[in-house]
Protein backbone atom coordinates (compact mmCIF):
# COMPACT_ATOMS: atom_id res chain seq x y z
CA UNK A 1 0.00 0.00 0.00
CA UNK A 2 0.85 3.45 -1.11
CA UNK A 3 1.99 5.12 2.33
CA UNK A 4 -0.54 7.66 3.87
CA UNK A 5 1.55 10.83 5.24
CA UNK A 6 -0.07 13.85 6.52
CA UNK A 7 0.39 16.17 3.38
CA UNK A 8 -1.33 13.17 1.37
CA UNK A 9 -3.93 12.84 3.67
CA UNK A 10 -4.92 17.19 3.95
CA UNK A 11 -4.50 17.42 -0.08
CA UNK A 12 -7.03 14.47 -0.66
CA UNK A 13 -9.30 15.44 1.98
CA UNK A 14 -9.02 19.38 0.87
CA UNK A 15 -10.12 17.76 -3.16
CA UNK A 16 -12.97 15.52 -1.18
CA UNK A 17 -13.90 18.55 0.07
CA UNK A 18 -14.20 21.11 -2.68
CA UNK A 19 -15.70 19.03 -5.12
CA UNK A 20 -19.50 20.68 -4.41
CA UNK A 21 -17.77 24.02 -4.60
CA UNK A 22 -16.07 22.78 -7.77
CA UNK A 23 -19.00 21.37 -9.46
CA UNK A 24 -21.76 24.21 -8.46
CA UNK A 25 -20.94 26.81 -11.16
CA UNK A 26 -20.29 25.26 -14.94
CA UNK A 27 -20.06 27.70 -17.50
CA UNK A 28 -22.00 27.58 -20.38
CA UNK A 29 -20.86 29.02 -23.56
CA UNK A 30 -22.97 32.36 -23.07
CA UNK A 31 -22.02 32.99 -19.16
CA UNK A 32 -19.46 35.02 -18.05
CA UNK A 33 -16.89 34.74 -15.99
CA UNK A 34 -16.81 36.38 -12.92
CA UNK A 35 -13.31 37.89 -11.39
CA UNK A 36 -11.76 39.32 -8.67
CA UNK A 37 -8.94 41.88 -9.08
CA UNK A 38 -6.36 41.21 -6.20
CA UNK A 39 -3.79 43.83 -5.86
CA UNK A 40 -4.95 46.81 -8.85
CA UNK A 41 -2.18 48.81 -8.44
CA UNK A 42 0.63 48.72 -11.72
CA UNK A 43 -0.16 45.33 -12.68
CA UNK A 44 -3.01 44.64 -11.50
CA UNK A 45 -4.12 47.66 -13.93
CA UNK A 46 -2.61 46.46 -16.54
CA UNK A 47 -4.18 42.90 -16.28
CA UNK A 48 -7.67 44.79 -15.66
CA UNK A 49 -7.32 46.36 -19.20
CA UNK A 50 -6.50 42.99 -20.79
CA UNK A 51 -9.21 41.30 -19.69
CA UNK A 52 -11.47 43.91 -19.93
CA UNK A 53 -11.21 43.49 -23.89
CA UNK A 54 -12.94 39.61 -23.32
CA UNK A 55 -16.36 39.82 -24.03
CA UNK A 56 -17.13 36.99 -21.71
CA UNK A 57 -16.20 38.10 -18.26
CA UNK A 58 -17.19 40.27 -15.58
CA UNK A 59 -15.53 42.00 -13.07
CA UNK A 60 -17.19 41.41 -10.24
CA UNK A 61 -14.78 42.73 -7.33
CA UNK A 62 -11.57 44.38 -6.54
CA UNK A 63 -9.27 44.31 -3.43
CA UNK A 64 -6.26 46.41 -2.49
CA UNK A 65 -4.31 47.47 0.65
CA UNK A 66 -4.03 51.00 -0.59
CA UNK A 67 -7.50 53.14 -0.90
CA UNK A 68 -6.15 55.03 -4.08
CA UNK A 69 -5.76 52.24 -6.28
CA UNK A 70 -8.84 50.81 -4.74
CA UNK A 71 -10.77 53.60 -5.58
CA UNK A 72 -9.26 53.83 -9.32
CA UNK A 73 -10.07 50.66 -9.81
CA UNK A 74 -13.86 51.40 -8.33
CA UNK A 75 -14.06 54.44 -10.85
CA UNK A 76 -13.46 52.16 -14.01
CA UNK A 77 -16.52 49.77 -12.94
CA UNK A 78 -18.46 51.12 -10.44
CA UNK A 79 -20.64 48.19 -9.99
CA UNK A 80 -17.66 46.14 -8.43
CA UNK A 81 -18.01 45.14 -4.88
CA UNK A 82 -14.45 46.26 -3.02
CA UNK A 83 -12.46 44.73 -0.29
CA UNK A 84 -9.02 45.43 1.92
CA UNK A 85 -8.66 41.35 3.04
CA UNK A 86 -8.46 39.19 0.53
CA UNK A 87 -10.22 36.82 2.20
CA UNK A 88 -13.24 37.97 2.10
CA UNK A 89 -13.00 38.51 -1.66
CA UNK A 90 -12.06 35.44 -2.20
CA UNK A 91 -15.17 34.19 -0.09
CA UNK A 92 -17.74 36.11 -2.25
CA UNK A 93 -20.46 33.78 -4.34
CA UNK A 94 -20.21 36.72 -6.71
CA UNK A 95 -16.45 35.14 -7.77
CA UNK A 96 -14.97 32.49 -9.95
CA UNK A 97 -11.76 33.10 -10.35
CA UNK A 98 -9.10 35.23 -8.97
CA UNK A 99 -6.59 37.71 -10.65
CA UNK A 100 -3.71 38.03 -8.35
CA UNK A 101 -1.21 40.97 -8.77
CA UNK A 102 0.08 41.42 -5.39
CA UNK A 103 3.86 42.04 -4.35
CA UNK A 104 5.93 38.38 -4.85
CA UNK A 105 5.51 37.87 -0.77
CA UNK A 106 1.42 36.84 -1.18
CA UNK A 107 1.48 34.98 -4.45
CA UNK A 108 1.49 31.51 -2.65
CA UNK A 109 -1.20 32.69 0.33
CA UNK A 110 -3.43 34.58 -2.02
CA UNK A 111 -3.37 31.47 -4.80
CA UNK A 112 -3.33 28.36 -2.20
CA UNK A 113 -6.72 30.35 -0.24
CA UNK A 114 -8.21 30.96 -3.63
CA UNK A 115 -7.75 27.33 -4.98
CA UNK A 116 -9.09 25.73 -1.39
CA UNK A 117 -11.79 27.82 -1.88
CA UNK A 118 -12.73 26.44 -5.09
CA UNK A 119 -11.41 29.63 -7.30
CA UNK A 120 -9.78 29.26 -10.64
CA UNK A 121 -6.66 31.49 -10.53
CA UNK A 122 -4.73 34.02 -13.01
CA UNK A 123 -1.60 34.57 -10.63
CA UNK A 124 0.99 37.44 -12.11
CA UNK A 125 4.75 35.94 -12.09
CA UNK A 126 6.91 35.12 -10.33
CA UNK A 127 4.74 32.60 -9.59
CA UNK A 128 6.25 32.61 -5.58
CA UNK A 129 9.26 34.12 -3.45
CA UNK A 130 10.61 30.57 -2.44
CA UNK A 131 11.07 27.56 -3.93
CA UNK A 132 9.06 25.76 -1.23
CA UNK A 133 6.13 27.87 -1.82
CA UNK A 134 5.89 27.26 -5.27
CA UNK A 135 5.51 23.61 -5.21
CA UNK A 136 3.25 23.54 -2.98
CA UNK A 137 0.97 25.76 -4.86
CA UNK A 138 1.12 23.02 -7.69
CA UNK A 139 0.47 20.64 -5.23
CA UNK A 140 -2.97 22.68 -4.04
CA UNK A 141 -3.74 23.65 -7.64
CA UNK A 142 -3.80 19.87 -8.57
CA UNK A 143 -5.19 18.33 -5.26
CA UNK A 144 -8.53 20.84 -5.89
CA UNK A 145 -8.24 20.64 -9.54
CA UNK A 146 -8.22 23.98 -10.31
CA UNK A 147 -6.74 26.05 -13.21
CA UNK A 148 -3.85 28.43 -12.51
CA UNK A 149 -2.22 30.67 -14.91
CA UNK A 150 1.38 32.14 -14.41
CA UNK A 151 1.37 35.23 -15.94
CA UNK A 152 4.46 34.06 -18.11
CA UNK A 153 2.24 35.58 -21.38
CA UNK A 154 4.97 34.47 -23.97
CA UNK A 155 3.58 31.03 -23.51
CA UNK A 156 0.28 32.01 -25.30
CA UNK A 157 2.76 33.33 -28.55
CA UNK A 158 2.59 31.81 -31.46
CA UNK A 159 5.98 33.23 -32.40
CA UNK A 160 7.23 31.95 -29.74
CA UNK A 161 6.03 28.14 -29.69
CA UNK A 162 6.88 28.07 -33.58
CA UNK A 163 10.38 28.69 -32.86
CA UNK A 164 10.71 26.63 -30.01
CA UNK A 165 9.53 23.88 -32.08
CA UNK A 166 12.13 24.40 -34.99
CA UNK A 167 15.05 25.00 -32.55
CA UNK A 168 14.37 21.70 -30.81
CA UNK A 169 14.32 19.76 -34.35
CA UNK A 170 17.51 21.34 -34.72
CA UNK A 171 17.17 24.48 -36.77
CA UNK A 172 20.44 26.33 -35.77
CA UNK A 173 22.18 23.38 -34.89
CA UNK A 174 23.21 21.95 -30.94
CA UNK A 175 22.57 25.31 -29.06
CA UNK A 176 24.91 25.97 -26.59
CA UNK A 177 24.04 28.99 -24.91
CA UNK A 178 20.77 31.38 -24.80
CA UNK A 179 21.41 35.12 -23.48
CA UNK A 180 18.94 37.81 -22.15
CA UNK A 181 18.59 40.79 -19.89
CA UNK A 182 17.22 43.45 -17.76
CA UNK A 183 18.52 47.16 -19.08
CA UNK A 184 18.00 50.48 -17.53
CA UNK A 185 20.74 52.89 -16.08
CA UNK A 186 19.66 54.01 -12.72
CA UNK A 187 22.81 55.90 -12.19
CA UNK A 188 23.25 57.26 -9.59
CA UNK A 189 20.28 57.92 -7.22
CA UNK A 190 17.74 54.51 -8.41
CA UNK A 191 14.84 54.57 -6.50
CA UNK A 192 15.94 57.04 -3.88
CA UNK A 193 16.46 57.15 -0.18
CA UNK A 194 13.67 57.52 2.44
CA UNK A 195 13.72 57.74 5.92
CA UNK A 196 11.03 55.06 8.03
CA UNK A 197 8.55 56.55 9.44
CA UNK A 198 4.61 55.87 9.90
CA UNK A 199 2.23 54.58 6.93
CA UNK A 200 -0.19 56.72 5.09
CA UNK A 201 -3.81 56.73 6.62
CA UNK A 202 -4.68 55.08 3.33
CA UNK A 203 -2.66 52.00 3.51
CA UNK A 204 -2.92 49.07 5.68
CA UNK A 205 0.74 48.37 6.11
CA UNK A 206 1.14 45.50 8.38
CA UNK A 207 -1.41 44.16 5.81
CA UNK A 208 1.15 44.44 2.80
CA UNK A 209 3.94 43.25 4.80
CA UNK A 210 1.61 39.99 5.57
CA UNK A 211 3.89 37.14 6.33
CA UNK A 212 7.20 39.24 6.18
CA UNK A 213 8.74 40.93 9.45
CA UNK A 214 7.45 43.95 10.99
CA UNK A 215 8.88 47.32 10.09
CA UNK A 216 8.09 50.56 9.50
CA UNK A 217 7.19 52.03 6.40
CA UNK A 218 9.24 53.21 3.68
CA UNK A 219 8.52 55.51 0.90
CA UNK A 220 11.16 53.53 -1.19
CA UNK A 221 9.32 49.99 -0.78
CA UNK A 222 5.77 51.09 -1.59
CA UNK A 223 4.04 51.85 -3.35
CA UNK A 224 5.91 49.82 -6.64
CA UNK A 225 9.61 50.43 -5.53
CA UNK A 226 9.40 47.03 -3.36
CA UNK A 227 10.77 45.44 -6.46
CA UNK A 228 14.34 46.67 -5.26
CA UNK A 229 13.82 44.86 -1.75
CA UNK A 230 14.95 41.01 -1.68
CA UNK A 231 12.01 40.10 0.81
CA UNK A 232 9.13 41.19 -1.51
CA UNK A 233 10.70 40.42 -5.09
CA UNK A 234 13.73 40.75 -6.83
CA UNK A 235 14.46 41.79 -10.36
CA UNK A 236 16.31 38.62 -11.24
CA UNK A 237 12.88 37.04 -10.60
CA UNK A 238 10.37 40.16 -12.03
CA UNK A 239 12.35 40.06 -15.44
CA UNK A 240 14.44 37.30 -15.41
CA UNK A 241 11.44 34.70 -14.78
CA UNK A 242 10.36 35.95 -18.57
CA UNK A 243 13.51 35.31 -20.34
CA UNK A 244 14.42 32.57 -18.55
CA UNK A 245 11.42 30.92 -19.01
CA UNK A 246 11.52 31.56 -22.77
CA UNK A 247 14.86 30.06 -23.01
CA UNK A 248 13.97 27.12 -21.67
CA UNK A 249 10.73 26.56 -23.67
CA UNK A 250 13.06 27.20 -26.76
CA UNK A 251 15.51 24.71 -25.71
CA UNK A 252 12.97 21.80 -24.17
CA UNK A 253 14.71 21.66 -20.28
CA UNK A 254 12.96 22.13 -17.40
CA UNK A 255 15.44 22.95 -14.69
CA UNK A 256 19.13 23.90 -14.50
CA UNK A 257 21.79 21.64 -12.76
CA UNK A 258 23.66 23.85 -11.65
CA UNK A 259 23.73 27.62 -10.94
CA UNK A 260 25.80 30.48 -10.15
CA UNK A 261 25.52 34.17 -9.81
CA UNK A 262 27.91 37.04 -9.36
CA UNK A 263 26.84 40.74 -8.80
CA UNK A 264 26.24 43.86 -5.94
CA UNK A 265 25.56 47.81 -5.70
CA UNK A 266 28.74 49.18 -7.77
CA UNK A 267 26.76 52.17 -9.55
CA UNK A 268 23.68 53.06 -7.83
CA UNK A 269 23.19 54.65 -4.39
CA UNK A 270 19.74 54.29 -3.10
CA UNK A 271 17.89 52.24 -0.39
CA UNK A 272 17.83 48.88 -2.64
CA UNK A 273 19.26 45.94 -1.12
CA UNK A 274 19.38 43.97 -4.00
CA UNK A 275 22.40 44.44 -6.83
CA UNK A 276 22.59 47.04 -9.54
CA UNK A 277 24.40 44.93 -11.59
CA UNK A 278 24.70 41.08 -11.68
CA UNK A 279 24.92 38.43 -14.25
CA UNK A 280 23.48 34.59 -13.44
CA UNK A 281 24.84 31.62 -15.72
CA UNK A 282 22.76 28.44 -15.72
CA UNK A 283 23.46 25.05 -16.81
CA UNK A 284 21.40 22.61 -18.68
CA UNK A 285 20.84 19.35 -18.77
CA UNK A 286 21.06 19.03 -22.75
CA UNK A 287 24.58 20.77 -22.53
CA UNK A 288 24.68 24.55 -22.52
CA UNK A 289 24.32 27.52 -20.87
CA UNK A 290 21.37 30.15 -20.22
CA UNK A 291 22.48 33.49 -19.32
CA UNK A 292 20.61 36.37 -17.59
CA UNK A 293 22.45 39.74 -16.94
CA UNK A 294 20.65 42.72 -14.53
CA UNK A 295 22.04 45.16 -15.85
CA UNK A 296 20.90 48.66 -14.30
CA UNK A 297 24.03 50.71 -14.07
CA UNK A 298 24.06 51.00 -17.85
CA UNK A 299 21.78 51.50 -20.40
CA UNK A 300 23.16 50.45 -23.68
CA UNK A 301 22.05 47.11 -25.69
CA UNK A 302 23.53 44.24 -24.48
CA UNK A 303 22.41 42.33 -27.62
CA UNK A 304 22.37 43.13 -31.54
CA UNK A 305 18.64 42.56 -31.39
CA UNK A 306 16.01 41.62 -29.61
CA UNK A 307 14.94 40.61 -26.16
CA UNK A 308 16.43 36.73 -26.13
CA UNK A 309 19.38 35.53 -27.81
CA UNK A 310 19.63 31.62 -28.99
CA UNK A 311 23.06 30.94 -30.02
CA UNK A 312 23.28 27.60 -32.04
CA UNK A 313 26.64 25.64 -34.25
CA UNK A 314 24.63 26.30 -37.49
CA UNK A 315 23.06 30.11 -36.53
CA UNK A 316 21.72 32.26 -33.91
CA UNK A 317 18.06 33.48 -33.38
CA UNK A 318 17.23 36.85 -31.98
CA UNK A 319 13.62 37.13 -30.33
CA UNK A 320 11.31 39.58 -29.44
CA UNK A 321 7.31 39.54 -28.81
CA UNK A 322 6.57 40.50 -32.22
CA UNK A 323 9.09 38.85 -34.19
CA UNK A 324 12.40 36.49 -34.30
CA UNK A 325 15.44 36.91 -36.99
CA UNK A 326 17.78 33.67 -37.69
CA UNK A 327 21.32 34.66 -38.70
CA UNK A 328 23.36 31.90 -40.34
CA UNK A 329 26.59 30.85 -39.03
CA UNK A 330 29.19 31.81 -41.02
CA UNK A 331 32.14 29.99 -39.75
CA UNK A 332 35.06 30.23 -37.25
CA UNK A 333 38.39 29.53 -36.88
CA UNK A 334 40.23 26.15 -38.61
CA UNK A 335 36.63 26.26 -40.52
CA UNK A 336 36.04 27.97 -44.05
CA UNK A 337 34.54 31.56 -43.48
CA UNK A 338 31.67 29.91 -45.67
CA UNK A 339 28.21 30.48 -44.84
CA UNK A 340 26.67 26.83 -44.10
CA UNK A 341 23.88 25.43 -45.94
CA UNK A 342 20.67 26.13 -43.64
CA UNK A 343 19.14 28.70 -45.07
CA UNK A 344 19.22 32.33 -46.03
CA UNK A 345 18.88 34.44 -43.13
CA UNK A 346 15.22 35.12 -42.58
CA UNK A 347 12.73 37.25 -39.93
CA UNK A 348 9.39 35.80 -39.44
CA UNK A 349 6.58 38.39 -37.88
CA UNK A 350 3.98 37.52 -35.15
CA UNK A 351 0.57 37.81 -36.36
CA UNK A 352 -1.15 37.42 -33.00
CA UNK A 353 -2.30 40.35 -30.91
CA UNK A 354 -1.19 41.88 -27.55
CA UNK A 355 0.11 39.06 -25.85
CA UNK A 356 -1.24 39.85 -22.10
CA UNK A 357 -4.56 40.04 -24.14
CA UNK A 358 -3.60 36.59 -25.20
CA UNK A 359 -2.98 35.18 -21.87
CA UNK A 360 -5.76 36.49 -20.35
CA UNK A 361 -8.03 35.08 -23.15
CA UNK A 362 -6.38 31.53 -22.69
CA UNK A 363 -6.87 31.64 -18.90
CA UNK A 364 -10.78 31.86 -19.36
CA UNK A 365 -10.84 29.36 -22.17
CA UNK A 366 -9.50 26.63 -19.79
CA UNK A 367 -12.09 28.04 -16.78
CA UNK A 368 -14.50 26.89 -19.15
CA UNK A 369 -12.46 23.45 -20.43
CA UNK A 370 -11.09 22.77 -17.56
CA UNK A 371 -7.76 22.08 -19.91
CA UNK A 372 -4.49 23.46 -18.65
CA UNK A 373 -3.39 26.76 -19.30
CA UNK A 374 -0.55 28.05 -21.52
CA UNK A 375 0.97 28.95 -18.20
CA UNK A 376 0.34 26.28 -16.19
CA UNK A 377 1.64 26.38 -12.55
CA UNK A 378 4.17 24.06 -12.95
CA UNK A 379 5.68 25.57 -15.94
CA UNK A 380 5.35 28.79 -13.11
CA UNK A 381 7.03 26.51 -10.94
CA UNK A 382 10.48 25.59 -12.79
CA UNK A 383 10.58 28.85 -14.48
CA UNK A 384 10.35 30.55 -11.19
CA UNK A 385 13.01 28.06 -9.88
CA UNK A 386 15.62 29.10 -11.81
CA UNK A 387 15.39 33.02 -11.01
CA UNK A 388 15.24 32.02 -7.12
CA UNK A 389 18.07 29.49 -7.44
CA UNK A 390 19.72 32.81 -8.75
CA UNK A 391 19.49 35.18 -6.05
CA UNK A 392 20.15 31.51 -3.22
CA UNK A 393 23.44 31.52 -5.21
CA UNK A 394 23.94 34.94 -4.84
CA UNK A 395 23.56 35.11 -0.75
CA UNK A 396 25.56 31.95 -1.02
CA UNK A 397 28.35 33.33 -2.85
CA UNK A 398 28.78 29.92 -3.99
CA UNK A 399 27.89 27.54 -7.20
CA UNK A 400 24.68 25.47 -6.79
CA UNK A 401 24.21 21.71 -7.77
CA UNK A 402 20.68 21.72 -8.54
CA UNK A 403 18.59 18.25 -7.99
CA UNK A 404 15.21 19.14 -9.73
CA UNK A 405 13.57 15.68 -9.01
CA UNK A 406 14.09 16.27 -5.43
CA UNK A 407 14.21 20.12 -5.69
CA UNK A 408 17.26 19.85 -3.37
CA UNK A 409 20.92 21.89 -3.83
CA UNK A 410 23.40 18.91 -3.45
CA UNK A 411 26.54 20.49 -2.75
CA UNK A 412 25.50 22.59 0.10
CA UNK A 413 23.48 21.36 2.24
CA UNK A 414 23.17 24.41 4.69
CA UNK A 415 21.26 26.15 1.04
CA UNK A 416 18.48 24.09 1.08
CA UNK A 417 17.64 26.44 4.38
CA UNK A 418 16.92 29.15 1.96
CA UNK A 419 14.58 27.56 -0.02
CA UNK A 420 12.00 28.85 2.35
CA UNK A 421 11.53 31.09 5.64
CA UNK A 422 9.43 31.20 8.40
CA UNK A 423 6.00 33.29 8.01
CA UNK A 424 5.05 35.92 10.31
CA UNK A 425 2.20 35.19 12.42
CA UNK A 426 -0.74 34.32 11.86
CA UNK A 427 0.41 33.22 8.23
CA UNK A 428 1.08 29.79 6.75
CA UNK A 429 2.12 27.75 3.73
CA UNK A 430 -0.69 25.71 3.79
Amino acid sequence: MQKITRRTFSAGAAALALTAASARRVHGANERVRLGFIGVGNRGSQLLDAFLKLNDIQVTAFCDVYQPYLDRAKGRIGSATTFTDFRKLIESPEVDAVVIATPDHWHAIQTIAACKAGRDVYCEKPLSITVREGRRMVEVARATKKIVQVGLHRRSSKLYARLAEEIQKGRIGKVSVGRSYRISNMAPAGIGRAVPGDSPKDLDWDMWLGPRPTRKFQATIHPYKFRWHQLYSSQMANWGVHYLDANRWITGDTAPTSIVALGGRYAVDDDRDIPDTLEAIFELPKGGLAIFGQYEASGVPALAKGEVEIRGTEGAVYINERSYEIVTEIGGQFHPQTRKAIGKAEVVKADDGDLTVQHARNFIDCVRSREKPNGDVEIGHRSTTFSLLANLSLAMKSRLEWDAEREVITNLPKANDLLHYEYRKPWKLE
